[in-house]
């Protein structure tokens, strides 16, 4: 359950004020059919997290636990501190991929823009930690769909939400999760 909690709130903050969440806001301001915006989320989300356990659980088994607890402790607290820094907004040449209609685009821009981004590296270093992948990429999942299915509907007042006190609250979130996790390696303070 703790898998779960932790994986849900820390992607769901982290992901206030992405650029995902800037490219939900993009898609559905271009489709009508929210629905399959949404539906394109899902599906790239539960894909890309899927394959970021995949990997998480796959560096946990071949690393001592030692190592693994304070490697991912560490990170918990980069990827907090990584989250102070404000995404910049790079649609690029993605937008090619419109012309394929609501679901698909949102499926391909979606997993594209997950890929390196701080809810998928969270995502790895939730499943390295927790030995329980599935509900790590369920957390993961259900924060990243709480966190977009608003800006679907109502984006114009999900970005009113100040972006500094989002990424100062994620940040402190991540740092907390590496700092447990870090005590739980044997670090005395």
């Amino acid at each position: 359950m703790e898998a779960f909690f932790s994986s849900t709130v820390g992607v769901f903050i982290a992901e206030i004020g992405d650029k995902t969440q800037l490219l939900t806001l993009f898609l559905a301001a271009r489709f009508a059919d929210k629905k399959a915006v949404i539906a394109g989320i899902f599906a790239a989300t539960l894909l890309n997290h899927l394959l970021s356990a995949v990997l998480g659980v796959m560096i946990a088994s071949r690393i001592a636990p030692e190592i693994v607890k304070w490697t991912v402790g560490m990170s918990f607290i980069a990827v907090g501190l990584w989250l102070l820094v404000p995404d910049k907004d790079d649609d690029g040449d993605r937008c090619r991929w419109l012309k394929y209609g609501a679901f698909f685009a949102t499926l391909v821009l979606f997993f594209l823009a997950e890929i390196g981004d701080k809810t998928q590296i969270a995502t790895v270093l939730l499943a390295a930690r927790y030995d329980a992948w599935p509900a790590v990429v369920a957390g993961s999942v259900i924060g990243l769909m709480a966190a977009n299915v608003p800006v679907a509907y109502c984006g114009e007042l999900v970005a009113k939400i100040p972006a500094r006190a989002v990424r100062i609250t994620a940040c402190a979130v991540f740092c907390v999760l590496g700092v447990l996790t870090l005590l739980g390696a044997g670090l005395t303070l």
